[in-house]
């Protein structure tokens, strides 16, 4: 049934289409549109025109009234930079003060683990992070368990690349290492 109503659709559109083609100006229908050959961009010459008249013109803040001579010059003048106030930087000091107090506070950020070991034995995991901290004593090693599943998780790393480097030094020892997206904990030390 909906093939049947398709085919009836396209018939019925047929004289439309004929009819579209029939109202193509004639200049257009008689030259064939050639696209596989670039034709060059042709400059078209522009008149120039004086557009100076239209642009803002700021007069130079002066401290004192201005000299006779420097308000008869029609020359447009351009305005220089603003200096800035002491004002702004303390603000702005401020606030960087405020944000790096609040950012002492934070611990945890979103980041990466090596997670080394899934299973049931907890001998294995004990004999892998052994061997991969006396390798590697400054990676931290967490080990969770949930009944029976022993996980042993390997670094805080905040960037994916570092966690590469990271599953790259712990693939020595364990083939099927893999990286885990989880909050880590941010390392403080100076």
């Amino acid at each position: 049934m909906i093939l049947y109503f398709r085919n009836v659709v396209l018939l019925l559109s047929l004289p439309l289409l004929a009819a579209c083609t029939a109202t193509v100006p004639a200049t257009r229908a008689q030259t064939p549109a050639d696209t596989t050959v670039r034709r060059p961009v042709v400059a078209t010459t522009a008149p120039t025109e004086d557009l100076t008249k239209y642009r803002p013109v700021f007069a130079l803040p002066t401290a004192g009234p201005t000299p006779p001579a420097a308000a008869k010059s029609t020359a447009p003048t351009r305005a220089t930079a603003p200096l800035p106030s002491s004002q702004v930087n303390a603000q702005v000091e401020q606030r960087l003060r405020d944000q790096a107090f609040t950012n002492q506070n934070v611990k945890y950020a979103s980041g990466y683990r090596v997670r080394a070991y899934l299973g049931l034995e907890r001998d294995q995991v004990m004999s892998i992070r052994r061997q991969i901290i006396s390798r590697y004593p400054d990676e931290t090693d967490y080990i969770t368990f949930k009944q029976p599943v022993y996980r042993l998780y390997i670094g805080d790393y905040v960037s994916k690349l570092d966690a590469a480097r990271g599953l790259a030094r712990v693939r020595q020892f364990v083939s099927r290492a893999e990286l885990e997206p989880m909050q880590v904990l941010l390392d403080k030390t100076p």
